[in-house]
């Protein structure tokens, strides 16, 4: 089904089946885990992330349930994350051999490669061990799949067009507010919040790509590219702290080289991320959103018109 909400049906009974799709995928994932759980589990993640993207745009209408049916997947999230930092620093280590491969020591690099692997390798989900948290994952998500529908949302056009604008204007006011934070500050929180936030504005894109205002799917490709590679920064920032502070796994000789190279990409990432966060969050963001409401309201009064 389409990750898309059809303003020609109740808002309600959108979201609900939405989140039915998103809950079946998570479940799918997490199964499909317990043979392959690298590639699963990343995957299961990110629909769960759709899914609290879901209930963040429409939080104006049930603010209690949408807070703490977030709280339980992010829960759920945090859970099986498992080996996932290991894996980032591997792929973080990838693209400054891809991106230096000049000066960036291939067999120095490679032996820092191969340290990590043996570490994602290592890294335990605790004494009760995968299966168990894959058991628990699933039974939260189940219990999610009936909570759901409890999930009560105005369905009357012109009520749900405001919840729909003011869903997707908290969000790009968190964008905006998260980008004059990374000016200002530059602190590794202040780009992660930019990059929580333009994931969750990429998924409001396409749960109104029939209701918004402009042409959404360029659009959509450039928030998408904009939190790739906040995604990358925020791998440099994680690899360099734990090489600073010398904590596992580089919790021996500090790797000099590495932590230049580190140093190089995050300046390069910076000046990117800001250039093209600017590009996307800096204009008002009631500007924007006062053209969304308006078009919700016209499309989904027709429609309402039509089924009449």
């Amino acid at each position: 089904m389409s990750f898309r909400i059809d303003p020609r049906l109740p808002l309600t009974q959108e979201v609900r089946r939405i989140a039915g799709d998103e809950i079946d995928k998570i479940v799918t994932h997490l199964d499909t885990a317990r043979d392959n759980p690298e590639k699963a589990l990343h995957s299961a993640r990110k629909r769960i992330k759709a899914l609290r993207a879901l209930l963040h745009l429409v939080r104006p209408g049930d603010e209690a349930f949408c807070r703490a049916e977030n709280d339980r997947y992010r829960a759920i999230s945090r859970s099986i994350s498992g080996p996932r930092q290991a894996t980032a620093l591997i792929e973080t280590i990838d693209r400054l051999i891809a991106g230096f491969q000049e000066e960036a020591e291939p067999a120095g690099l490679a032996g820092i490669r191969a340290m990590l692997v043996r570490h994602r390798t290592e890294r335990a989900y605790g004494e009760t061990g995968l299966g168990a948290v894959l058991d628990s994952a699933v039974a939260e998500c189940q219990a999610g799949r009936a909570a759901i529908q409890a999930l009560s949302l105005p369905d009357l056009p012109e009520n749900a067009a405001d919840v729909l604008a003011d869903g997707a204007l908290a969000t790009l006011r968190r964008a905006r507010k998260a980008l004059g934070h990374a000016r200002e500050r530059g602190e590794p929180d202040d780009f992660h919040d930019l990059r929580k936030a333009a994931k969750t504005h990429a998924d409001h894109l396409s749960l109104l790509r029939k209701l918004w205002p402009s042409p959404v799917k360029p659009l959509r490709e450039r928030v998408e590219a904009l939190g790739e590679s906040l995604g990358e920064l925020h791998d440099i920032f994680v690899m360099r702290a734990l090489v600073e502070a010398r904590e596992a796994p580089f919790d021996s000789a500090e790797p000099k080289h590495l932590l230049r190279l580190l140093k190089r990409s995050e300046r390069t990432l910076r000046k990117l991320c800001l250039a093209d966060a600017a590009e996307l969050f800096d204009d008002k963001p009631r500007r924007t959103v006062r053209k969304l409401a308006s078009k919700c309201r016209d499309d989904l009064i027709m429609v309402e018109a039509e089924v009449d």
